[in-house]
């Protein structure tokens, strides 16, 4: 048993201060978290307190005083911090979200709230998204309990309610009314960065996310004349709605290219060969990212604002034409793209519908030259040195908009290495979702020694 946990202690190279303990909890922390179902079904439907609870506890075991906070009964988040060797630097906020979506267990090969570990893979909602992040960052942090060690800076550390829906029981709720736990800190790490990315050419990536677009989840709303369905109706709501609806699934957004995308461009183009300046007049998006072949995923979602349309609501008989009806379509604007967004909408609707944001949040943009985002390339170029670190921009959102009213410059960072096949992507709110033990123990050093020298 020794010799296999001084293998484990080894393996992934370089200067590898994570012991066999720590490799052992984090998967049994994934398996565990996901065994607690913190489903959030939307309008208040979720209870993260046991999750909340669970984290509370593990981090109290760890010499830590964990703060257990809710705006409603059950939606409960936790916050402590842990203290650094340097007063005088700025504190850094480490945050995961308790919560997640919904899963229809007859569509799963296993049980999604199993927590089953089969094959080396740790199967269940959250696996992905983001409960292997929370039991990463409760792994180190005993680590660090253990072995008495202290980061460099002030790390705070939150477990949040309420992301995957409006994040006023979670995030929001935080930043706007316990601000003083988060003194200090300027910058936050949480989920979808640092992840593997294959190209399918042989070269596996590391994106870290230095951006997110906008949310701009809108209500749109037709009025007109109602009566009866045979009758000629110049005035119906329902042929008011479908024609704005059809204008912006069709409206083709023209390119932004924000700081982050393009210094993406450039490092992809780089490592690609491929000739083109994402910073030169003239520059053509797409044809660059054509040859970029697969590895066009990662940024094509983010030259542009978007807006499709998700739901449709009208009408209660076949032969009456309502007076009302309403779409609602997911909007993603860019970094300084909010104002087009707007008109452009404005214009779509047309005169006959009127539309107004169901959610918005801000678009976010973290410089890739600082040194906290070398800090994170260097974290991952030390376990995975076949690798090249990537930043690009997120096309949904995180937690860190709502940090971001602290003056939180927020990163993407919850490293996985995973095989080639294994879609990470994909499995973002997807069916079967997994993770790799191997994954979460690379998680776990990268993390740590990011952290440690943050």
């Amino acid at each position: 048993m020794a010799e296999h946990d001084e293998e484990r202690g080894r393996e992934s190279g370089g200067d590898d201060q994570v012991d066999a303990r720590a490799l052992d909890e984090v998967v049994a922390f994934t398996s565990e978290l996901i065994r607690i179902d913190t489903t959030n079904r939307g309008d208040g439907d979720c209870r993260e307190r046991p999750a909340a609870e669970y984290a509370a506890e593990r981090l109290s075991e760890a010499g830590l005083t964990p703060t257990l906070l809710e705006r409603s009964p059950g939606r409960t988040n936790v916050v402590a911090r842990v203290e650094g060797t340097d007063p005088g630097a700025d504190a850094l906020l480490v945050h995961g979200h308790l919560d997640v979506v919904p899963a229809e267990a007859a569509d799963w090969s296993v049980g999604p709230f199993s927590g089953e570990i089969r094959d080396g893979v740790v199967w269940g909602r959250g696996a992905i998204d983001m409960k292997n992040m929370d039991a990463m960052i409760l792994a180190v942090v005993r680590r660090w309990a253990r072995a008495g060690v202290r980061p460099r800076r002030d790390i705070v550390v939150a477990f949040t309610a309420d992301e995957e829906a409006s994040a006023d029981d979670g995030s929001g709720f935080l930043a706007d009314k316990h601000a003083p736990l988060f003194e200090g800190c300027t910058e936050g790490v949480s989920e979808s960065g640092a992840f593997t990315f294959h190209d399918g050419r042989g070269n596996q990536l590391y994106p870290i996310a230095a951006g997110e677009r906008g949310t701009g989840w809108l209500k749109l709303t037709a009025r007109g004349t109602a009566g009866h369905g045979s009758k000629v109706n110049r005035a119906n709501a329902v042929s008011r709605l479908a024609a704005a609806i059809a204008r912006i699934g069709d409206h083709r957004w023209p390119v932004r290219l924000t700081p982050t995308v393009r210094a993406a461009l450039a490092e992809l183009g780089a490592l690609y060969g491929l000739q083109g300046d994402p910073e030169a007049p003239g520059f053509d998006v797409d044809d660059f990212l054509e040859k970029l072949g697969p590895t066009a995923a990662l940024v094509e979602p983010t030259v542009r604002n978007s807006a499709n349309p998700t739901m449709l609501q009208s009408g209660y008989k076949v032969n009456v034409v309502p007076g009302e009806a309403v779409a609602y379509v997911d909007g993603r604007f860019l970094p300084g793209g909010e104002e087009e967004f707007r008109s452009t909408l404005d214009r779509l609707t047309g005169p006959d519908v009127d539309w107004e944001f169901y959610h918005r949040e801000v678009a976010l943009q973290a410089p890739v030259d600082s040194p906290t985002y070398a800090r994170m390339r260097a974290a991952v170029e030390e376990f995975a040195p076949e690798g090249h670190v990537v930043p690009y921009c997120m096309s949904g959102g995180t937690d860190a908009k709502q940090f971001s009213r602290l003056g939180i410059t927020g990163y993407g960072f919850s490293p996985l290495r995973t095989p080639e096949g294994f879609d990470y992507q994909a499995l973002f709110h997807g069916v079967d979702e997994r993770v790799p033990v191997e994954a979460l123990h690379f998680g776990v050093r990268v993390l740590d020694r990011f952290l440690r020298t943050a």
